[in-house]
């Protein structure tokens, strides 16, 4: 009798041990592009300015889809690994140089409005540091603010939240790393290769988290990466990269440029609705991208330069 419970034990430990290796071998098949060799940033991105587009938003959001706009800025720089901070001093130790975001959504619900703002900080160097360095997200309306960083560190995702309502209130959280939603964007960027394909574990965004008032943790989720053949947009021989989540029963599809630097034409995310749980779709459209050096823009004189972007 000893000896069989011995041999038991030893099957459990061995099985799964093995169910722990299959984890492992999942997850990074999930997170690592395929091609990585192919993906950079070209020129473009290190003439001194920021790609600055405007786009027309339709949201999704209690009962209605709503009328906003959105902007979304690229930009280079240098920002240091250890501080996660962006590196203004110059010749620091622990600098890399990263495809920053800065994505502005602005849109009404009835007599009050939102504006809500994420920022990405992904590294060029893919290969060194597969996960982004630093994402922040935060929300404004006349109910309250929220405020959401998620720094990488060395072993796992450092997660603060801080929000106006009760079940979310303050947390500080220590998550495993996997993909984030929000750095699909710049990475897309990149290059198409680097954006996750089949089954993946993933964040999502932040801006869907805390507006949905969900928990932030990973969802099981399918990525696929297709010609657009839909009516929404128009241009040549665009490219369409999806995120489906069958838990959230929500569907992003972001449409692009399939020429580098891979120029976002728009995006649509369906889901259900908070108040009636009806599913309706954001869909937003770029009307206008110039490249600016924007932080040198800010005086009076400079105000006819927001007509250039469509915003008056």
């Amino acid at each position: 009798m000893k000896r069989m419970k011995w041999v038991l034990f030893v099957f459990a430990l061995f099985f799964t041990c093995v169910l722990q290796l299959g984890r492992q071998e999942f997850s990074a098949k999930a997170l690592a592009p395929v091609k990585r060799d192919n993906i950079g940033l070209g020129p473009y991105w290190f003439e001194g300015k920021a790609e600055i587009s405007h786009y027309t938003l339709s949201q999704n959001r209690y009962r209605d889809v709503h009328p906003g706009e959105a902007v979304l800025v690229f930009v280079t720089e240098p920002f240091l690994t250890d501080k996660q901070v962006k590196n203004e001093k110059g010749n620091q130790e622990n600098s890399t140089t990263v495809l920053k975001l800065n994505a502005i959504q602005r849109f009404t619900t009835g007599i009050y409005d939102y504006s809500v703002m994420t920022s990405v900080f992904t590294p060029e160097d893919l290969k060194r540091y597969p996960h982004s360095l630093k994402t922040t997200s935060s929300s404004q309306d006349w109910c309250g603010q929220t405020y959401m960083q998620v720094n990488n560190e060395k072993d796992n995702f450092k997660v603060e939240i801080r929000s106006y309502f009760e079940n979310e209130a303050d947390q500080n959280l220590d998550l495993p790393k996997a993909l984030l939603e929000d750095e699909v964007w710049t990475r897309l960027r990149m290059g198409p290769d680097a954006l996750p394909l089949g089954a993946v574990q993933i964040y999502p965004s932040a801006m869907y988290l805390r507006l949905m008032h969900k928990t932030f943790k990973t969802y099981p989720a399918e990525g696929k990466l297709e010609k657009y053949a839909g009516s929404e947009f128009s241009g040549e021989k665009l490219k369409v990269y999806s995120l489906t989540f069958p838990e959230l029963e929500r569907k992003l599809e972001i449409v692009f440029q399939n020429k580098a630097p891979y120029l976002i034409e728009g995006w649509m995310e369906s889901f259900p609705a908070l108040g009636d749980k009806q599913v309706r779709q954001t869909i937003a459209k770029r009307t206008h991208t110039v490249m600016e050096a924007y932080w040198q823009k800010n005086g009076l004189k400079d105000l006819p330069l927001r007509k250039e972007l469509g915003m008056e």
